[in-house]
Order: structure tokens, then sequence, then C-alpha cells
């Protein structure tokens, strides 16, 4: 693993322990977990937002000013948004997407769940993702939770990675066999 990405997963890491302990302690274990969905909507829909989080123009006082103003916005819970806050005294937010990652894994672990992350070329309807959620429940043997990304170069299929596992029934990916395997023939 490089220097960089080990240290981001460290403070990431650090931070997502900090938030998951406080909120056990609290019974707001369900409010953070809402509190992620809604930080991973926002990050994946307002590019805004984004570049608050990691570009370099803003002051540590605008970063914490903004945050502030949008985790009460958001409606986030007092912990989260205490924590976002002193990220951003810190310039820390670069890490908010690990974090995010690191606390779903945390409070699905202490649900007795598994995350499976899934990279669709569409969105999935909610027959499809119950139908996806029981056939991998059935996989692993325990509850899974779906974290859905939306990737339209897959051209269709799924891209399924629980814990250490990855199944991918991409058209994307069944193509670029097919090419090497007729670059071995030719």
């Amino acid at each position: 693993m490089s220097e960089p990405a080990s240290i981001s997963t460290g403070i990431a890491d650090r931070y997502a322990t900090a938030i998951f302990e406080l909120a056990r302690d609290e019974g707001a274990l369900p409010q953070i977990k809402a509190d992620c969905d809604t930080l991973a909507g926002a990050l994946d829909s307002s590019e805004d937002f984004r570049d608050l989080i990691h570009s370099p123009l803003y002051s540590r006082e605008q970063q914490q000013s903004a945050i502030a103003q949008l985790a009460d916005q958001m409606g986030l819970h007092q912990i989260t948004g205490n924590t976002l806050k002193l990220m951003a005294s810190k310039r820390r937010l670069f890490v908010l997407r690990a974090l995010i990652s690191q606390l779903r894994d945390m409070i699905a672990e202490e649900n007795g769940e598994v995350t499976a992350d899934v990279t669709a070329a569409a969105p999935l309807n909610d027959d499809q993702r119950a139908a996806l959620t029981e056939t991998l429940k059935k996989s692993v043997g325990r509850d899974v939770n779906i974290n859905l990304s939306v990737d339209e170069t897959l051209i269709g299929g799924l891209v399924v990675k629980v814990g250490s596992k990855m199944i991918d029934t991409s058209i994307r990916s069944k193509l670029a066999a097919l090419q090497n395997t007729m670059k071995e023939v030719g």
C-alpha cells in the first residue's frame, strides 16, 4: 500500500472509531448510519460539496463554517456534525469517503451484517435490489447491506464486492475477456 493511502486510511480509521464508540455509547448507531447515507449521497451528487472537501482554496474557517451549516441543513447527528467540524479545523475532510466506508463497516459488524459494494450499469429498482439482497444473504450466510453505485461504462450486469470476494458479471469485463482471447488466437 502506498504511504499516502496508508496515512489517509489511518486518519479515517481514527475518526470512524471515535464516532462509532461515541454513537454506540449513546445508542445513536442508527442515526449515524443514516448520516453516512446522507453524506455519501451528497458526495455523489454535489460537485460543490466535493470541492469544499478537497479544494485547498478554502481556508479552515471557511470549511468549518460551511460544514457547520451543511450539517444543520442535512440534519446530521451532533456527533457527526461535531466530528466534521473538527476534521475541517484540522484539514482532514479529504478522508470523508474513507470515513463513511469504515463507519458503515463498523456498524454492519456490530449488527451482525456484512456490506456489499455493488456497481451496476443502471440504477436498480426495489424488486431487483431485494432479489440481490436475498441472493447475497444466501451466499454469505448473513444479512447484507447493499452500497450501490452506478457506472454506465459497465454496459450491463453487476460488479459485487463482499469482503475480499469480488464477482464481476459486467458486459464490459466479458468483452475484455473476449478481446484477450481473440488476441491469443490471432
